[in-house]
């Protein structure tokens, strides 16, 4: 009388709607190894470091034996037990002392849905536990590749910050000298030097970015302190692909919170077979053996025995309507498992198609501002070419230089945005490693 899984919704869309076709490469990341995207051996190192040395995973990995340790125990709990056991017993005339032995067996047969109800759960218990963990390491490696990413940005946006500043020094030594010559008024130095001013102040942003990026990076890897290497400053990394390969099916096997909830609609499905099984007689195998010593007869007849062998039967009277409302209760339990697992899917579905929707617009912004980078480039490089040619000076560029800046300013955030936007996406799908046992299965 197991209670059988519901039927779940599963339906899906049979593709993205938000997934631009022109991006459709013909290899994309794989969910197991998607952050490799970004073509960076240390990101790949930060990674393999995290997933073998992460305390979040580790206390994950902990919930999953555990549970595994708590289905082997309902197993046995429905195999014969033997029991030995020792008792003082005095009658009510306490005109005799008697010291008791006895060994005790019992078998409960686990009818009427027990048995199976109880192994449903504790399974529902140890999938719960799995999904849990492949949660976490979706979380961790995409802490990782965020946190990673930040730095680099960090890095990249204070080097840019630098070039500012270089700028402006030349910029007051050209103002200075045009000074000098009456070509040029005292507001021009002030203006760059509030420029100055504002870039040297704008500095602690990206060195707070890089700190707290590294000290999260560092707590991900079960470290205390961020490894110096880290600062040393490397240009971000550039993603190199932007299309995915997964389509929307293949949420409901890898999202963990799909997953949790698949398995939250199996522990109810067994609570409710526990609880329509208690509606019924417990039965159950046992048998007794009974040694019993007098204490104050003479030592002749001190010894009995008795052999005890039967069923064992509990039938609920008086609690029935108790253990009526607590199937019932436990099946609108289910019905909610059931409905909850729809929403989970909905909501996997939404997050995804949310998320490739930024991702497309990032896409577009980068590609946008690379377009005005090279247009910038060019004029740079005709100035250059009017200064060979004695046709400009220098000072003239400098509007092309600080535009140039600028433009790479701009396009180092949109890199990043749209790097994050990747990097949700392949949370959003639950991109991550399998554990090794679910990897070899």
């Amino acid at each position: 009388m197991a209670v059988p899984m519901p039927p779940l919704d599963r339906s899906v869309p049979a593709a993205w709607t938000e997934a631009d076709p022109a991006l459709a490469l013909p290899a994309g990341p794989d969910l197991r190894t998607w952050w490799t995207a970004f073509n960076d051996p240390s990101l790949d190192a930060l990674v393999d470091q995290a997933l073998a040395q992460n305390l979040t995973l580790a206390e994950a990995g902990s919930r999953v034996r555990q549970a595994r340790q708590l289905a082997q125990g309902v197993t046995a709990s429905f195999l014969p037990s033997l029991s030995a056991g020792t008792r003082s017993v005095q009658p009510p005339s306490a005109q005799d002392t008697y010291l008791q032995g006895s060994l005790d067996a019992i078998w409960d047969l686990g009818l009427f849905g027990a048995r199976a109800g109880a192994t449903q759960r504790y399974r529902g218990g140890i999938d719960l536990a799995l999904a849990e963990e492949q949660a976490a390491r979706v979380n961790v490696v995409a802490e990782v590749v965020r946190h990673y990413l930040d730095l680099r940005t960090a890095q990249a946006q204070l080097a840019q910050a630098q070039a500012q500043l270089r700028l402006d020094e030349r910029s007051l030594a050209l103002i200075d000298a045009r000074i000098a010559h009456r070509l040029a008024s005292a507001s021009e130095r002030e203006t760059v030097q509030l420029r100055q001013a504002r870039t040297r102040a704008a500095l602690a942003d990206p060195l707070s970015a890089q700190a707290a990026a590294a000290h999260s990076l560092a707590a991900l890897l079960g470290k205390t302190q961020p490894d110096p290497a880290w600062m040393s400053p490397a240009p971000p990394p550039v993603l190199a692909v932007r299309s995915i390969v997964q389509v929307p099916a293949d949420l409901l096997r890898v999202r963990p919170d799909i997953r949790r909830a698949e398995a939250d609609v199996a522990q109810a499905a067994g609570e409710l077979g526990i609880a329509r099984s208690e509606l019924y007689p417990r039965v159950a195998l046992g048998a007794s053996y009974l040694v019993s010593y007098n204490l104050t007869r003479s030592p002749r007849s001190r010894f009995n025995t008795g052999i005890a062998v039967g069923p064992v039967i509990d039938i609920p009277l008086f609690d029935w309507g108790r253990r009526q409302a607590g199937a019932a209760a436990r099946r609108e339990a289910l019905d909610a498992a059931v409905t909850s697992y729809r929403q989970a899917v909905l909501d996997g579905v939404a997050e995804v198609e949310i998320a490739l929707a930024a991702l497309q617009l990032q896409t577009e912004r980068v590609a946008q501002l690379e377009a005005a980078l090279r247009t910038v480039a060019q004029q740079r490089a005709t100035h250059q070419s009017l200064v060979g040619l004695g046709l400009a000076s220098e000072f003239d560029g400098l509007d092309d230089e600080q535009g140039a800046l600028a433009a790479d300013q701009d396009l180092v955030l949109a890199r990043a945005r749209r790097n994050l936007a990747f990097v949700t996406l392949y949370k959003a799908l639950g991109g991550a490693p399998l554990p090794h046992d679910e990897a070899a299965s």
